[in-house]
C-alpha cells in the first residue's frame, strides 16, 4: 500500500492539425477514410465487458452518400438494459474501490491512444457517420475529447484535494464517493467529444454506467468504445447499449439503483425524463442527479459600431459550420440598421463560395444534415418561410436528399422579430436576420433576451466598449456562454466551460470542476484525538 499523494497537473489543450494539402496527416485521415469505407463493419453492443449481437441490425450509412453501407450495429431491448445494468452494479463494488491513481491512468492512457494510434480513426469514423469535414471532426473527435480526458483528471485530482480545516485536538476529512447505483449517460449525434465525455466523466469519478449513444453516432461511439477497452477501463465500468429510448427509460427510471443521468439532447426529451424521474422518486434508494444540455437558440447581436466582416465572418462560420449542427450555432442574428446592408452583402457573397459534398472532398465547407428526419424538418421551416409575408430568403433555400440528405446554407430576412425562425430551434444550416433601427440598441438587447426559451450561447459584436458592457449586463440570463466579438461557437475545454440555463439546460459545465461535483458525494469524517470523558461544560460550574 502506497503513502503518497499523487497530483495531476493541468494539461495545455491538444494542438489541432492543419490537414493542409501534402501534409502527413492529410494523408493519414484519406487513408483512414478509404479503408473504414472498404469494409462493412459490424458493431455489437458491450455489456458487461462481453460483445453482445443480437442479430436484430440497423444499417449505417454516411448522411452525404445514403447509397454507402459502412456497416450495421446490434440493436437491443429492455432485456439487454437490464443486463446493461446488472453488469454495472457487479462492477460497482471493485471498481468504486480502486485508487485513483489507477482510475486515472486508464483515462490519460485512453487519450493518449486517440492523440496517437487512433487519431485518425476517431477522425474517420466521425466524418463518415456524422458527415463532419476534417476540421470539425479534428476540433470534436479528436481535440476536445482528448482534452475532456485529460483535464477531468485534473480537475478531479483538485477536487479531492480540497479538505476542511481541522481545529486543535481533532482531524477533519472528505471523502468524495462515487454515487450509490449506477449512472445513466445519453448522448446526442452532434459531437463525439460528447458522446465520449458525458460516460467518462461519471466513470472517472468511481460511478458505473449505462450509455446509449444516438443511433446515427453508433459508428463512431463504437471506436471510443474500442479505445476504452485497450486503455484498460475494467468490464462492466461502462456498457455501451442500443435500444429505443421509451424502452431504455422504463428499464432505467424505475430501477431503485437509478443514480443520475447524464444528457445531451432535445428540452422535450429532457423534460420528459424529469417527469419520469420525478414520478419514481419514491423508488429510488437515493435523490438522482439530473444533469442536462439540451440545445439552443443562439444569437449574434452586432451594435451600430461594429465592424462589417466582424459580423459576416462570425455569422458565416457561427451559423455553417457543421450545417448549423451545433448546440451553440448562430441561429438569430439582430443587425443594426447603419450596417446591415453591408453585412448581408458579404454574407452573401461568402455564401457563395462555399461549396458542398461530401467529407472526402476537402475542399467542401458544408456536408450534410445527419438524417431525413432532420432534412425533412428544415425543409419545412425554409419552404414556410418562402410563402410567409414576415419573411424572405436572401441567400440558399435549395435541399435535395437523392444522393445524401443536402440543404443548402440558408438565410432568411425577417420582419417580425418573433418570426418562427427566430424564436425556434431548427438545428440546420438556417440563419434568420432581423434588422433594427441602430438607435434601438438597449431595446433590442430586450427583444434579444424574452424572444427563445432557450439560453446557451450568444455574441455581441461592438467597437464600443459602452455598448459591450451594457450588452453583458442586460444579457446576464441570456447566455450561459458569452462571447465578445466573436462566433458563439467553438467552446475549448479548459478555457471556455459548456452549457446554457432555461430551456438550455442545468448549466453544469462541461469540462470543468462544476461538472465533476455532480458525479460525486462526499462523506465528511471527523476525528477526536482525545475524546471527552464527563459531560459537563466549564459554564455549568459555580462561580
Amino acid at each position: 500500500m502506497h503513502n503518497a499523494y499523487f497530483h495531476f497537473a493541468a494539461p495545455a489543450n491538444e494542438p489541432v492539425y492543419s490537414y493542409t494539402p501534402g501534409s502527413p496527416e492529410r494523408d493519414a485521415l484519406k487513408k483512414q477514410l478509404a479503408a473504414f469505407k472498404s469494409q462493412q463493419a459490424d458493431i455489437p453492443m458491450y455489456i458487461g465487458g462481453k460483445e453482445v449481437r443480437t442479430g436484430k441490425t440497423k444499417d449505417l450509412r454516411p448522411p452525404h452518400e445514403i447509397k454507402h453501407k459502412l456497416g450495421h450495429f446490434h440493436y437491443g431491448d429492455a432485456t439487454h438494459v437490464n443486463d446493461a445494468i446488472a453488469a454495472a452494479l457487479a462492477a460497482r463494488s471493485q471498481w468504486a474501490d480502486t485508487p485513483w491513481e489507477q482510475r486515472a491512468a486508464i483515462f490519460l492512457r485512453a487519450a493518449e491512444l486517440m492523440a496517437t494510434k487512433y487519431r485518425y480513426h476517431m477522425n474517420a469514423a466521425t466524418m463518415l457517420g456524422q458527415s463532419k469535414n476534417a476540421y470539425q471532426a479534428e476540433i470534436d473527435s479528436a481535440c476536445e475529447l482528448i482534452d475532456f480526458l485529460r483535464f477531468n483528471v485534473h480537475y478531479l485530482s483538485e477536487i479531492y484535494n480540497q479538505q476542511p480545516v481541522s481545529s486543535a485536538g481533532i482531524h477533519n476529512r472528505l471523502e468524495y464517493r462515487p454515487l450509490e447505483g449506477f449512472v445513466l449517460a445519453v448522448t446526442p449525434f452532434n459531437f463525439t467529444a460528447i458522446a465520449g465525455n458525458l460516460p467518462t466523466s461519471a466513470a472517472m469519478c468511481g460511478n458505473v454506467v449505462v450509455w446509449k449513444p444516438a443511433d446515427t453516432q453508433v459508428f463512431a461511439a463504437n471506436v471510443t468504445m474500442q479505445i476504452l477497452i485497450e486503455a484498460g477501463l475494467p468490464a462492466g465500468v461502462i456498457n455501451l447499449v442500443y435500444a429505443d429510448g421509451p424502452v431504455l427509460g422504463d428499464v432505467c427510471f424505475s430501477h431503485p439503483e437509478f443514480a443520475g443521468i447524464h444528457f445531451t439532447g432535445s428540452t422535450a426529451v429532457f423534460q420528459h425524463m424529469w417527469a419520469s424521474i420525478g414520478n419514481n422518486i419514491s423508488k429510488y434508494k437515493a435523490y438522482p442527479r439530473i444533469v442536462g444540455e439540451t440545445g439552443g437558440k443562439d444569437f449574434v447581436i452586432a451594435h451600430k459600431s461594429a465592424d462589417v466582416d466582424v459580423v459576416a465572418t462570425a455569422l458565416a462560420r457561427g451559423a455553417f459550420e457543421y450545417q448549423g449542427q451545433k448546440c451553440s450555432a448562430a441561429s438569430r442574428a439582430y443587425l443594426p440598421s447603419n450596417i446591415a446592408e453591408a453585412v448581408k452583402t458579404k454574407l452573401v457573397a461568402d455564401l457563395k463560395t462555399m461549396k458542398q459534398g461530401t467529407v472526402e472532398d476537402f475542399s467542401n465547407f458544408v456536408n450534410a444534415v445527419i438524417d431525413e428526419r432532420s432534412f425533412d424538418k428544415i425543409a419545412k421551416y425554409i419552404d414556410n418561410a418562402k410563402s410567409s409575408s414576415s419573411a424572405k430568403i436572401i441567400a440558399g433555400g435549395g435541399y435535395n436528399k437523392s444522393e445524401g440528405y443536402f440543404v443548402e446554407p440558408t438565410v432568411i430576412e425577417v420582419t417580425d422579430p418573433k418570426y418562427v425562425t427566430m424564436c425556434e430551434e431548427i438545428f440546420g444550416p438556417v440563419l434568420s436576420i432581423y434588422v433594427y433601427d441602430a438607435e434601438k440598441f438597449e431595446e433590442t438587447l430586450a427583444l434579444v433576451d424574452s424572444s427563445s426559451m432557450y439560453a446557451l450561447t450568444g455574441s455581441i459584436i461592438s467597437q464600443d466598449r459602452y455598448a459591450i458592457d451594457l450588452a453583458t449586463k442586460k444579457l446576464v440570463n441570456s447566455a450561459g456562454n458569452f462571447y465578445i466579438n466573436d462566433k458563439p461557437t467553438g467552446a475549448v475545454v479548459g478555457q471556455q466551460p459548456f452549457g446554457g440555463a432555461r430551456a438550455s439546460g442545468t448549466n453544469d459545465k462541461a469540462g470543468s470542476m462544476l461538472n465533476l461535483y455532480r458525479w460525486l458525494s462526499a462523506r465528511t469524517i471527523k476525528e477526536t484525538f482525545v475524546p471527552a470523558v464527563d459531560y459537563r461544560y466549564p459554564f455549568l460550574k459555580e462561580a
